[in-house]
C-alpha cells in the first residue's frame, strides 16, 4: 500500500504514471545496538501511511506481546521480523522496506549493529545513496558509531544523515546535541566523509520525523523525512560520468539483428557515438538503442537498454562497453580492499572465483599487506582474514578485466569473491587502482611449444596427482609408475613433497595458510614441466579440494589425473613409517592432516586406489593402464 492520494479515488492511471516516474532513493540506517534504527524505520512506514489495518492491528498485538514501551506501540516490530530480533530487541539481518510519498519512492535497508554482524551491514550498504547513522542522545558517539561510519565511506556512500535519537530523554538539549554533531564531525572528516547532515529527532515520539517539533525551536533545519525527499541522488552524477555498458546478454532473434543488452552503469549514449568494447579494445559506432518501448535517440545511466553496432564486432557477456573518450581501464592485477564475509578465512593463494559487473574469472588473492581494526582505523599485520575483517591485498586474475577504480565507479569497480566449491560468496571488495606489472608484464611468444615437445618426446604431457592421507603409500605408488615409465622410454619427473619441503618450498609450515601456497607452488612448477612435454607425478597430501581444482584449472582439460590414494585413517596410522601420527597424538605435531587439520576426500578422482586391497605393484601398474586408455602414451 502507497502513501493516501486523492488521485487513487479519482483518476488511477494518472496516479500509477505519476509513481512510476517519482525518483528512487535507497537509504540505509546503522548505528550502535538500542540506538532506535528499527523505531525509526516503523516511525517512517506509519507517517507515510503504509500499514494496512490488520498490519496495524497485529503490531499493537505484537507490541503488548514484545514490545519495550509498554502499552504503547512498538514501532520497531515493524522491521524486527526475525523471532531472535524480537526475543532480544535487537537487529540481526538485513531488512529491506518500500513506502512513498508524493515526492519521492524509498527502498530502506535496515542493518544490524553488531560487529559480528559486519557482511550483513555491507550487504545493506552496497546500493544505498545514503546512510542515516543514528547516535543515542544519552550515549554519544560510540566505538560501533565509528566502525559503522568507516564502512559507510568505505562502501562510497557520500551522504551521511546524523540522527541523533531519543532526543525525548536528555529533556531535547540544545548543548547535547551540538556537542555530540562537533564530536562526529571532526572523526568524520578524518575518514573523508564531509557531506554531513545532523537531525535531531526521537523516534519513538515523532519529534522531527515528519513534522518539525515544537519542543526543539532551536533547530531550524529540515526533518528527516525532508531531507529524504530532497536530497540529491546518486542518478545525476551517474549521468555525468563516462558511458559504461556491462553486456549481460547478446540477443540474437534472427539472422537480421544483433544486439547487445545491459543495464548503463554510467553515462549516456546516442546513436552515432563511438564506442570501445573492452578488454578487446575494438571500437565500432553505435547504430540504434533499442528499449522496450521501441527505438530511442538516447539512454542514460539505470535504463536498461539493447544497443546495435555499425561493425560486425565480437562480443560476449562479460565485456564492458565504454565511450572512446574516456574508456575503463583493463588489468589482470590490483590493489583492492576485501571485506571477508566467511566463517572459512581468507587464506592467500586459495583459487576463488571473482565477478565484477558481469564477467566472472578465476582469482588468487596475495598475502594481505595489512587488515583494518575498524573500531580504531589502525592498520594491523595479518597473514589471513577471518570472518568479517577487512584487508587490503593484491589479487591477480587468470585474465584481463574492464574496471574503474572503486572510487570513481562502485558498478564497475566493486567485485564479489565467490567459493569455487559451494558457490557461495565469501567476500566483497573495492579495486583501487591495477599494478604497474599488470601493464609491463607480457606472456613471451616462442616458437616451440607443448605439441612440438610432446610429438619430440613421443606422448603425450599429463600430471599424475597422487593426494592422500599420510602414510598412505603415495610417494611409494608414485616412484614405481616412474620407474616403470622410465623402463618404457617414457619422459617422467616425480615431485615429492617432502623432496620438495627441503628446496621450493623451505620457507613453509604445516598452517592452513602454509598448505595452501605449498600446494599452488608444487602446481606452477608442474605446469612449467607439463610444458616441457614431460609426464609430472606430484605425490602430497594436498587436502584441500579448492587447491587440487586449482592445479587441474592451470592446465588443459584431460592433462590432469587425479589419482585418490585411499587409506583409512586406522590403516595410515598403524603404518607410520616416519612416526608422524604418534607425534601427532601426542601434541607435539599441530595441524596433522587426519588429526587435527581435515582432509576434504576428492568427490571424482580420475583413479581410486584401495591400498588395503592391491599391492602398491598392482596400483602403479593400474595408473599405467590409466594412461594408456587415455592415449597418454602408447598402448
Amino acid at each position: 500500500m502507497a502513501h493516501v492520494s486523492d488521485l487513487i479515488a479519482s483518476d488511477i492511471d494518472a496516479y500509477l504514471e505519476a509513481h512510476e516516474k517519482k525518483s528512487l532513493l535507497r537509504f540505509i540506517t546503522c548505528g550502535s545496538v538500542d540506538d532506535g534504527k528499527s523505531t525509526v524505520i516503523g516511525r517512517l512506514l506509519y507517517e507515510s501511511k503504509m500499514l494496512f489495518e490488520d498490519q496495524l492491528a497485529a503490531i499493537e498485538a505484537d507490541s503488548k506481546k514484545w514490545g519495550t514501551q509498554g502499552g504503547d506501540i512498538d514501532f520497531a516490530l515493524l522491521v524486527d521480523g526475525l523471532a531472535a530480533e524480537r526475543e532480544q530487541g535487537i537487529t540481526i539481518d538485513v531488512a529491506y522496506r518500500f513506502f512513498s510519498t508524493d515526492r519521492r519512492k524509498f527502498i530502506v535497508a535496515d542493518t544490524p549493529g553488531h560487529e559480528q554482524y559486519t557482511r550483513n551491514m555491507i550487504t545493506g550498504a552496497s546500493t544505498a545513496d545514503v546512510a542515516v547513522i543514528l547516535i543515542d542522545s544519552r550515549k554519544g558517539v560510540l566505538t560501533q558509531t565509528r566502525r559503522h561510519s568507516y564502512l559507510v565511506s568505505l562502501i562510497g556512500i557520500r551522504k551521511v544523515v546524523l540522527a541523533i535519537n531519543k532526543m525525548d530523554l536528555v529533556d531535547y538539549d540544545e548543548a547535547t546535541f551540538r556537542r555530540i554533531d562537533e564530536e562526529y564531525r571532526v572523526f568524520a572528516a578524518q575518514i573523508g566523509l564531509n557531506d554531513i547532515t545532523s537531525i535531531p529527532l526521537s523516534g519513538l515520539k515523532g519529534d522531527n520525523m515528519v513534522d518539525r517539533s515544537d519542543r526543539m525551536p532551536w533547530y531550524h533545519g529540515p526533518t528527516l523525512m525532508a531531507f529524504l525527499e530532497t536530497c540529491e541522488i546518486d542518478e545525476s552524477r551517474l549521468q555525468a560520468g563516462p558511458f559504461r555498458l556491462p553486456v549481460q546478454w547478446v540477443n540474437r532473434p534472427n539472422l537480421d539483428f544483433r544486439g547487445f543488452c545491459g543495464m548503463i552503469a554510467s553515462g549516456r549514449v546516442q546513436p552515432g557515438d563511438r564506442i570501445r568494447v573492452q578488454p578487446s579494445g575494438r571500437e565500432s559506432t553505435v547504430a540504434r538503442i533499442v528499449a522496450l518501448d521501441g527505438d530511442r535517440t538516447q539512454a542514460v545511466a539505470g535504463e536498461s537498454v539493447t544497443i546495435t553496432l555499425a561493425d560486425e564486432v565480437d562480443i560476449s557477456r562479460g565485456d564492458l562497453i565504454s565511450g572512446t573518450q574516456n574508456p575503463a581501464e583493463v588489468a589482470d592485477q590490483f590493489e583492492c580492499t576485501i571485506v571477508w564475509m566467511s566463517d572459512d578465512a581468507l587464506l592467500p593463494g586459495r583459487p576463488y572465483l571473482m565477478k565484477i559487473g558481469t564477467r566472472t574469472v578465476n582469482a588468487t588473492v596475495t598475502e594481505p599487506k595489512y587488515k583494518v581494526n575498524v573500531n580504531t582505523m589502525e592498520h594491523l599485520a595479518a597473514k589471513k582474514l577471518d570472518l568479517n575483517e577487512i584487508g587490503v591485498c593484491n589479487i591477480a586474475l587468470d585474465r584481463a578485466v574492464a574496471f574503474d577504480p572503486y572510487s570513481a565507479s562502485r558498478e564497475t569497480g566493486g567485485f564479489i569473491l565467490i567459493d569455487r566449491m559451494t558457490n557461495n560468496t565469501v567476500g566483497a571488495g573495492m579495486l583501487h587502482f591495477a599494478l604497474r606489472r599488470a601493464h609491463n608484464i607480457h606472456l613471451q611468444a616462442v616458437d616451440v611449444n607443448k605439441a612440438a615437445r610432446a610429438t619430440l618426446m613421443g606422448h603425450k604431457p599429463a600430471v599424475l596427482w597422487f593426494t592422500g592421507l599420510s602414510g598412505a603409500g603415495k610417494s611409494t605408488i608414485a616412484n614405481l609408475v616412474e620407474k616403470k615409465l622410465y623402463a618404457a622410454g617414457v619422459h617422467s619427473y616425480l615431485l615429492d613433497g617432502d623432496n620438495v619441503r627441503h628446496g621450493l618450498n623451505k620457507d613453509l609450515g604445516f598452517t592452513e595458510g602454509d598448505r595452501v601456497e605449498n600446494v599452488r607452488r608444487v602446481g606452477e612448477v608442474a605446469k612449467l614441466m607439463l610444458d616441457a612435454g614431460l609426464i609430472v607425478a606430484t605425490a602430497f597430501i594436498s587436502p584441500f579440494r579448492s587447491e587440487r581444482a586449482l592445479a587441474r584449472s592451470l592446465v588443459e582439460e584431460g592433462e590432469f589425473i587425479e589419482i585418490h590414494v585411499d587409506t583409512p585413517l586406522a590403516v595410515a596410522e598403524e603404518r607410520d613409517v616416519k612416526g608422524l601420527y604418534k607425534k601427532a597424538r601426542r601434541g607435539e605435531l599441530a595441524n596433522f592432516t587426519g588429526i587435527d587439520s581435515p582432509y576434504e576426500v576428492p568427490e571424482s578422482p580420475d583413479l581410486r586406489i584401495d591400498t588395503t586391497a592391491m599391492t602398491s605393484e598392482q596400483a602403479a601398474d593400474q595408473v599405467l593402464a590409466l594412461l594408456r586408455s587415455k592415449g597418454v602414451i602408447p598402448a
